[in-house]
């Protein structure tokens, strides 16, 4: 089981964002490799302190996280939450470490996992796509094969070293002020940073030596997934030119509409309509469910606005706790129109002592009904 992103960074659930900010900062500088070179649990530990930053500094992931645990970035088949590797941590939080470390590669000295010498390692760019998911789906989980347009380096493309920063994927340079002699880095702009420039492309390539194709991705998407929720596919979105590290493939849920039933969280809604004759009388009725049709009983006397409920019936739960309930609700259907027996029926049977409402304290209120609905 992971552990626990509060836990992580030594924070309470209620810690700022400023708080959260500066528990990161302590870790990754105890931890950062510069101070443990060599040690592979300290680097574990860096990254593991950046995966948690990168969720709880975002307010909307926070409250995913807060909500669903691991399980709202992690799936399976492929997805994760954090996942990240040191060139991911260098360029998205490089600002936070400030002067903690000196040297190029943003700050973080000569790491040689930052690609060496100050090199880095590019990514290629994040693909999005949105995929629309049944109840049905939702409930039981699905894997869904998705056809995506990606880039790709080209059959037949090599690189060759850059000759501006020799490979080192930074450029020095040397001036003279009132203060001395100043030397600075900065990306190199012949390779952008990669060290490698193309050497032979192929026509229909790019000029970066990459081609568009398209490839069929198969995504496993867990039960109890919620409209809105974005899942990560690693490496499945465009490549980087060179030795490049491919980007991820980024999946947004949606939920398509039920014809019969309606969600609320885990929990599952259904309206049932029975005539006055079946709720006097009592009946059967079969009804949708995400896993198929069941057939429930109906009491004699049966009153219109009645709840059963069918336990674990509903949507499971994406922590893993069981799943939620199928809430059935009653509804007597009266007539519009009568014939003149069914009239003269109803007309006798008004002032029949059976007829006269007289209802019990099982029989809760609307409002009470509500009050249960949301506590």
């Amino acid at each position: 089981m992971k552990e626990d992103y509060y836990d992580i960074l030594g924070i309470s659930k209620n810690a700022s964002a400023a708080e959260i900010k500066k528990a990161y900062r302590k870790k990754a500088i105890e931890f950062h490799p510069d101070k443990n070179p060599g040690d592979t649990k300290a680097e574990e530990m860096f990254k593991k302190a950046a995966e948690a930053y990168e969720v709880l500094s975002d307010p909307n992931k926070k409250a995913r996280y807060d909500q669903y645990g691991h399980q709202a970035f992690e799936g399976g088949g492929g997805f994760s939450g954090g996942g990240m590797n040191m060139e991911d941590i260098f360029s998205q939080f490089g600002d936070i470490f400030g002067g903690a470390f000196g040297g190029g590669g943003g700050g973080f000295g000569g790491f040689s996992g930052f690609g060496g010498g100050g090199r880095r390692t590019i990514k290629g760019s994040n693909l999005r796509i949105r995929v629309k998911l049944s109840l049905e789906e939702i409930a039981n989980g699905v894997e869904k094969k998705i056809k995506v347009k990606r880039k790709k380096v080209a059959q037949g493309t090599t690189y060759t070293t850059c000759s501006t920063c020799n490979g080192s994927g930074q450029v020095t340079r040397v001036q003279n002020t009132i203060l001395g002699r100043m030397q600075t880095s900065a990306t190199c702009n012949t390779c952008g940073g990669s060290g490698q420039i193309i050497d032979k492309k192929p026509a229909n390539a790019d000029a970066q030596g990459m081609l568009t194709t398209e490839e069929t991705v198969s995504i496993k998407i867990p039960a109890g997934v919620v409209d809105g929720m974005q899942l990560k596919v690693s490496g499945k979105g465009n490549e980087a030119p060179g030795n490049g590290i491919a980007g991820d493939l980024l999946v947004a849920i949606e939920e398509k509409p039920h014809p019969s039933l309606q969600r609320e969280g885990d929990n599952l809604h259904y309206d049932l309509y029975i005539n006055f004759s079946e709720a006097a009388l009592g009946t059967s009725k079969e009804i949708d469910t995400v896993t198929g049709k069941v057939r429930i009983k109906i009491d004699a006397g049966a009153q219109s606005g009645k709840i059963l409920r069918l336990r674990n019936k509903g949507i499971p739960s994406i922590n893993g706790y069981g799943s939620g309930d199928l809430l059935v609700h009653l509804n007597v259907w009266t007539p519009k129109t009568l014939s003149k027996e069914q009239k003269e029926f109803f007309e006798k049977m008004m002032q029949d002592e059976h007829f006269t409402p007289k209802p019990e304290k099982e029989d809760k209120s609307f409002f009470e009904k509500v009050k249960d609905m949301f506590s």
